[in-house]
């Protein structure tokens, strides 16, 4: 059998994002874990603010298509989200939207998302981890038609739980990532 591959994807791209570094130390484990692993950046897939109007004079941008053959190369995906306004970050969002938009092969929109699970996890400075985040961002991945795994990890007071180098250092929030890791791969497996 082939390496399973996961796509890891942050929804930030901010400089220091505790979500960037979280997305790091979910690769570790995923590395750990017999996984193949690509992480990539949404800085290097940029796209305009979804409009309708827009689709419909230029078509879907090139880096939506792109971004959605990246995913469609994987056996499984994790989304890292900060949580802006109790709610999905517009970067991610939108990502999501254009994502949703593509039509390749003709007949197959939004494929992408019904072919491989996704798990979903949200780091944040406050006590509740993203976990508001997290729960808009699986309403609008299910929307999407997507299955998103039940586990998901909402990592509390990211400003603290990282050492020096940038490894989480507390055994429950280790303990709590490779269980999310752990279950992605079941799942993947399962789909190959």
């Amino acid at each position: 059998m082939s390496a399973l591959k996961i796509l890891i994807i942050p929804g930030s791209t901010r400089v220091g994002s505790h979500n960037a570094k979280l997305a790091a130390a979910a690769a570790y484990q995923f590395v750990q874990a017999g996984a193949e692993i690509t992480r990539i950046s949404l800085a290097d897939f940029p796209l305009p603010i979804y409009d309708a109007d827009l689709e419909a004079q230029s078509g879907i941008p090139f880096h939506a298509v792109n971004l959605t053959r990246m995913i469609g190369v994987h056996h499984a995906v994790l989304l890292v989200t900060p949580e802006y306004n109790a709610s999905v970050p517009p970067l991610l969002s939108n990502a999501i939207t254009w994502i949703s938009r593509v039509d390749e092969p003709p007949g197959s929109r939004g494929a992408v998302f019904r072919s491989r699970p996704f798990a979903i996890a949200a780091a944040s400075e406050n006590r509740f981890g993203g976990v508001r985040a997290l729960s808009a961002l699986r309403l609008m991945l299910t929307a999407c038609n997507a299955t998103v795994i039940p586990g998901q990890l909402a990592l509390a007071c990211a400003d603290k739980a990282y050492n020096d180098m940038d490894r989480l250092k507390l055994p429950a929030d280790i303990t709590a990532l490779d269980a999310l890791v752990r279950e992605l791969i079941v799942v993947a497996q399962h789909t190959m």
